[in-house]
């Protein structure tokens, strides 16, 4: 019985640490799919995803990519309880603690190996934070990834000066009344701004619910 009530406190209990977005669990799958047409199954490498969030993209990914070692940071602190408690249920234990990123400071802050990852993921961060997040991101990958190496990146995007349809229309203007450095990225100026860190625009995927997945490589 003592056992029991062990396992029953692990199990109830990271459950109640673990946060949930609808949208995350909405969105993995469509993500997941992207992944895999340049992710191989059995790849074996590093990847790390900068802005983790509550920690939902993370563990379904990596019980699909087995062999790979999934590095997760987030910039909310608050977060980190959600992240890991997701983490500890991945059956194939590939998931490791989170640590504490601003995107926007150097990565010889974040205590990483320059050239170490094989991929870097970032889903859902750049319209909902300041530009100078998104010239951190391409920044700080173009040191991170290895030669070759693949950023991918998820969200709403405008494309050379055009949203669409009319809810990323409305969406942006919301997020811009809410805060005025907020809003749509324009994936010309976002390949302007990484080709300036030698990350070119690989492809382009349309997903559900009017988001993108965009695929650079170093």
């Amino acid at each position: 019985m003592v056992a029991l009530s062990v396992i029953f406190k692990y199990i109830f209990g990271n459950m109640s640490k673990k946060v949930c977005y609808p949208s995350a669990h909405r969105n993995r799958q469509p993500i997941l799919e992207a992944l895999q047409k340049h992710i191989p199954s059995d790849a074996v490498g590093n990847i790390l995803e900068i802005s983790s969030g509550t920690g939902q993209h993370a563990s379904f990914f990596a019980e699909h990519f087995p062999t790979l070692t999934f590095h997760t940071s987030e910039y909310e602190v608050s977060l980190f309880d959600s992240i890991k408690a997701y983490a500890d249920q991945v059956q194939t234990k590939n998931v490791k603690d989170p640590i504490y990123i601003d995107v926007t400071e150097p990565h010889t802050s974040w205590n990483l190996k320059e050239q170490h990852f094989d991929y870097v993921l970032n889903i859902n961060m750049m319209h909902i934070s300041p530009p100078q997040c998104a010239v951190g991101l391409f920044q700080n990958s173009a040191q991170l990834l290895k030669s070759g190496g693949l950023l991918f990146t998820y969200g709403p995007y405008a494309n050379d000066g055009v949203i669409t349809p009319q809810s990323n229309i409305d969406f942006d203007r919301n997020l811009r009344t809410r805060n005025k450095e907020w809003g749509l990225r324009d994936i010309q100026d976002l390949k302007k701004l990484a080709a300036g860190f030698g990350i070119q625009l690989l492809e382009i995927y349309n997903l559900p619910a009017n988001n993108k997945c965009l695929v650079w490589r170093k």
